[in-house]
């Protein structure tokens, strides 16, 4: 029998939500492979589908910056061993001096462009600091680029809102559209931004686990079955087909074609990113 260790067990647990007991058993049974141990759990029905969080870090902030009225946007993470050093004055500015940077350095590639500039902050600070991640938008065609920071810095996101008139961006109807997408995004943490952008791997992954929950039903259910569980994901996990924060009985693709009606124009979510500080 595979040995697992407690602290395996405990960081599944942590992951998962599920007690201690069945987190051990299925890590046994999945050979101490964490996400086979987490497949397992999902097909007994004991893992929620999207509650696994893979920590990376403990501590640090998300920062956002919008330029040119809105045509571009920058955004980045910067991790660091304690609270306490977020609050620092020094850690402070160096990531304002990582955000000068993001403008113009590739999507993930800052750490590289800065590396001696973080060199010289852990040297200064005494802790060890990580640029995690950097992403940059610039509007293509007609639309705005906007970012939020929630929870002090814990949580950003940028989004890229497009529309057919240039007349549109100035209009406080779709700024504040915009605004309240930023917002939505922010606490519903969509995984995708279509159902399209669903990878087949991962639809093929989502059947077999739905299919493994209802196995002992003849097959023409258990297709039915796993294709109303599908839709459901779709809704759970695609930003367009969820449920709009603020009025979830309407998704936001109505909301988009609501907002657009009002408008006299086409509205279209272009693409998206939410950092949250430690988690993929």
């Amino acid at each position: 029998m595979t040995e697992v260790s407690a602290a395996l067990v405990k960081e599944l647990r942590d992951e998962t939500s599920v007690g201690m007991m069945d987190c051990k058993k299925a890590l046994v049974e999945a050979g101490g492979d964490k996400a086979q141990a987490i497949k397992l759990l999902r097909e007994r029905g004991l893992a929620v589908a999207g509650k696994k969080a893979a920590r990376v870090a403990k501590e640090g902030v998300v920062a956002a910056e919008i330029l040119q009225g809105g045509r571009v946007g920058v955004m980045i993470e910067v991790n660091c061993e304690t609270d306490f050093v977020t609050r620092n004055d020094s850690f402070k500015e160096l990531v304002k001096q990582l955000q000068a940077l993001a403008q113009t350095a590739p999507d993930n590639m800052l750490a590289t462009a800065a590396r001696e500039l973080v060199v010289a902050k852990i040297a200064s600070i005494g802790e060890n600091i990580i640029v995690r991640r950097n992403i940059r938008y610039e509007v293509q065609g007609e639309g705005v680029v906007a970012s939020y920071i929630h929870l002090g810095g814990k949580v950003g996101v940028l989004v890229e809102v497009g529309c057919g008139q240039a007349g549109t961006r100035a209009r406080d109807e779709f700024r504040e559209l915009v605004k309240d997408l930023t917002l939505h995004i922010a606490a519903c943490n969509p995984q995708y931004l279509a159902r399209q952008d669903v990878s087949a791997a991962v639809l093929q992954s989502e059947k077999e686990i739905y299919a493994k929950q209802v196995q002992n039903k003849p097959a023409n259910i258990v297709e039915k079955i796993v294709v109303g569980k599908l839709e459901k994901f779709y809704a759970q996990s695609c930003l367009v087909e969820q449920g709009f924060v603020k009025d979830p009985e309407q998704s936001v693709t109505e909301l988009l074609a609501a907002r657009g009606k009002q408008l006299d124009d086409q509205l279209v979510i272009r693409r998206f990113a939410r950092f949250q500080v430690g988690v993929e």
